[in-house]
């Protein structure tokens, strides 16, 4: 039986593919069987509340039997989310066509979505394509001792560099997260040679301000670096020498909330007898939602050391953003290159807005990228659609939908058919600019460690996870998988982001166990060779920093992805990975890194199982 036929992804049916600009045309063209006996087609637009925005009327504009074309076009003027789908009148009745998965399904699925983008969002060329790396200040390298002056107390430094993480709670059952080893700028400066020898371009730091935790999103202190990790001079040289190396450095932005022990905050008295909790007068009283002053007040996640900052008081706004020396200030002109916005989710759009007009004016090339765990391009949160594109509030997100991707297929929970609709879905669905550089993640300070999770989904307490490690043979299969996630990680669109240490073969599940200190001398070193190839191929070719994406296979547990050049070099690869059973014969071609291969009849070759490889063609 012929089905009608209509595919957004391909250009036979939708010109052109993903999102639009205002005033720029859009084809869309529908395959009916003749035998149908089609009268009319309607492409009908919804705005993103589900209210009718236009019926388009599509015309018939060819007939090949046994189908009909018919078509329309169109252009949409002003920024937004916008669903279609189709509306289909017959001899014999009338009824809505809806997609489902690739192909199309009449009465039932989903509908197609449409973004127009502003024509105003400037994505940094410097981060298209680039490789990040993620470092948890306090467990990356140390160099010398800092001075601990106004460190917040109680704290703990570990002696060795190599022991565990504190991970018991308190006699009280409090997990304190207070336990330090001393990590600071001046040791992640001198292994700045190291990082450029992977490909990095962007260090990305969870927060270094003054906090009372290791993790430091309890801001104590906005405009000061954590005593620990050095003073402002030393970050402004770890800025300097990082540059020199053609190395760009954004902050962790944890603008949803501060620390209790913060010198706004002031719950135990660190800061002297100011601050909203401690004086019903202070300056701070209004940056906060108190319930009750002073116990009763809005915090995150109902933790009570993270009171919630007011997003929409003007002070705060001031504070953080608008002012000559404000936060977001202070640390550019110190020589950040940007941010990433904790729980972006909770600032609203205006503010958002705000922040990335005030940074591009005191850095033209500034990077904001925010945190979001889903398609960021529909993202609703707290009952409103957030408007992070179509009015180009940032300039990326994190990726962790391709994360859960690329999870699925190395653990063969997936053919390869899921991480195709993923990956294609949110290159459809994200501007072209804004996909170039999303922060591509397989391990964060938020997920357990990538050689873990590809191995081992135990879910038991704080003492299990303490003592559990994967077995030799676990740990041969798990790098095996590792080597094929972060082959992918590097060959899909975006800006893949090594989580610090993933590199070298670190494992741990949630945190604490995820941040545990960069096992210097202890690396594993074929792992390390891996990223750095990666890295270079990076480098070298722009198909892989900003060029189109397309799969020319993606089932039974084999993957080809074409990758084709728009920087006019016209240097397109071809990506190939293999985790079926059978031997995958691939075409000849240039062959520039791969991994579990054999050569067969006439020089041609064949990637075995668990094999990979990437060629130009």
């Amino acid at each position: 039986m012929l089905r009608i036929l209509f595919n957004s992804r391909s250009p036979q049916y939708k010109e052109p593919f993903g999102t639009l600009k205002p005033g720029e045309t859009c084809t869309l063209r529908v395959k009916i069987p003749v035998s149908c006996q089609t009268r009319s087609v309607f492409c009908r637009m919804e705005q993103e509340d589900g209210r009718l925005f236009r019926d388009i009327p599509m015309t018939l504009q060819e007939t090949v039997a046994p189908y009909e074309t018919w078509g329309c076009q169109f252009t949409l003027e002003e920024p937004g989310l916008h669903f279609y789908y189709f509306r289909i009148t017959t001899a014999n009745e009338s009824f809505a066509l809806l997609k489902l998965g690739e192909d199309t399904n009449m009465e039932a699925g989903d509908k197609w979505q449409l973004s127009c983008i502003t024509p105003h969002a400037m994505v940094p060329q410097w981060a298209k394509g680039a490789v990040m790396y993620q470092i948890f200040p306090d467990r990356f390298a140390k160099s010398g001792e800092c001075d601990l002056t106004g460190k917040l107390t109680p704290y703990t430094v570990h002696r060795n560099w190599e022991e565990e993480v504190h991970w018991q709670p308190t006699m009280a059952g409090e997990i304190l997260n207070n336990d330090f080893f001393g990590g600071n700028f001046r040791g992640i400066a001198e292994k700045l040679p190291y990082l450029s020898s992977l490909g990095v371009g962007i260090i990305y730091l969870n927060p270094i301000s003054k906090a009372f935790s290791s993790h430091r999103y309890d801001t104590g202190d906005y405009k000061t670096p954590d005593p620990m990790l050095g003073t402002e001079e030393d970050f402004a040289a770890l800025c300097q020498e990082a540059h020199r190396l053609g190395i760009r450095v954004i902050l962790d932005g944890v603008y949803s909330h501060t620390g209790s022990d913060s010198l706004y905050f002031n719950r135990t008295g660190h800061f002297g007898e100011g601050g909203a909790y401690r004086d019903a007068q202070s300056a701070y009283r209004s940056w906060y939602c108190f319930r009750q002053w002073p116990d009763k007040y809005l915090s995150w996640w109902d933790f009570d050391t993270l009171p919630c900052l007011d997003k929409n008081d003007p002070q705060v706004i001031r504070y953080l953003i608008d002012d000559e020396d404000s936060v977001v200030a202070h640390w550019l002109k110190l020589g950040a290159d940007g941010f990433r916005l904790d729980v972006v989710d909770e600032l609203p759009d205006s503010f958002v807005l705000r922040l990335k007009k005030r940074i591009r004016e005191i850095k033209p090339d500034a990077l904001l990228i925010g945190e979001v765990w889903e398609d960021a391009s529909n993202k609703i949160a707290y009952d409103v659609r957030r408007r992070y594109f179509v009015d180009g509030e940032l300039d990326s997100v994190m990726n962790y939908p391709y994360r859960r991707a690329i999870l699925d297929f190395v653990r063969h929970w997936d053919d390869g058919s899921g991480l195709k609709d993923t990956v294609m879905t949110i290159a459809e669905n994200y501007p072209a600019d804004v996909l170039s550089c999303t922060m591509t993640v397989l391990g964060t300070h938020d997920t357990p460690r990538i050689l873990t999770a590809v191995m081992d989904d135990f879910e038991g307490t704080r003492a299990q996870y303490a003592n559990r490690r994967l077995s030799p043979n676990q740990l041969a299969i798990g790098k095996e998988r590792l080597m094929i996630a972060s082959f992918l990680q590097f060959m899909l669109p975006g800006a893949p982001c090594i989580y610090y240490g993933d590199e070298a073969g670190m494992e741990g599940f949630k945190d604490p166990f995820n941040r545990r200190t960069y096992p210097w001398g202890r690396e594993d070193r074929a792992l390390q060779a891996h990223y750095t190839r990666l890295g270079k191929l990076r480098r070298e070719y722009g198909a892989l920093r900003d060029g189109t994406i397309a799969f020319f296979h993606a089932e039974e547990g084999r993957l080809g992805i074409s990758r084709q050049a728009t920087d006019g070099s016209g240097r397109n690869l071809e990506i190939y990975v293999n985790y079926n059973d059978d031997p995958w014969d691939i075409p000849h071609g240039k062959l520039l890194y791969g991994c579990g291969m054999k050569t067969v009849a006439d020089d041609a070759l064949a990637l075995l199982p668990h094999g990979f490889c990437v060629i130009e063609v």
